[in-house]
């Protein structure tokens, strides 16, 4: 298999996935396929997506949540054969694509307000 032919299986694989739509403000929760052993299982991460980067095949998103009190960040690649399923929980109102602001603050001004409909 060349180098574009292998590009095209990936991005077959992103298209046959139907995520909601969702941007940078918004809470989601990724239903994520663990491997443990010999068995499987899901877990889910819950958080705000801080940013969408690349396109095509090589498309990611980054979500933050917080964990007792510490910030934990994670990656996802749309092209991944572990995501089960992605919610969208909240609309998020922001007016930024990449939301870095938010690291640094904490308690109620990290909040994001929601969007009206």
């Amino acid at each position: 298999m060349g180098k574009t032919e292998i590009m095209q299986y990936v991005e077959s694989l992103v298209e046959q996935k139907q995520f909601p739509e969702f941007k940078a403000g918004d809470t989601i929760t990724v239903h994520y396929k663990i491997k443990e052993g010999n068995k499987e299982r899901i877990q889910n991460f819950q958080g705000v997506v801080l940013q969408l980067s690349g396109s095509g095949s090589t498309k990611t998103f980054t979500v933050r949540k917080i964990a007792n009190g510490i910030g934990v960040e994670r990656i996802f690649p749309f092209a991944s054969p572990f995501i089960e399923q992605i919610d969208v929980n909240k609309r998020g109102a922001v007016r930024r694509a990449r939301i870095f602001y938010l690291r640094n603050l904490t308690g109620k001004k990290a909040r994001i307000k929601e969007k009206r409909r």
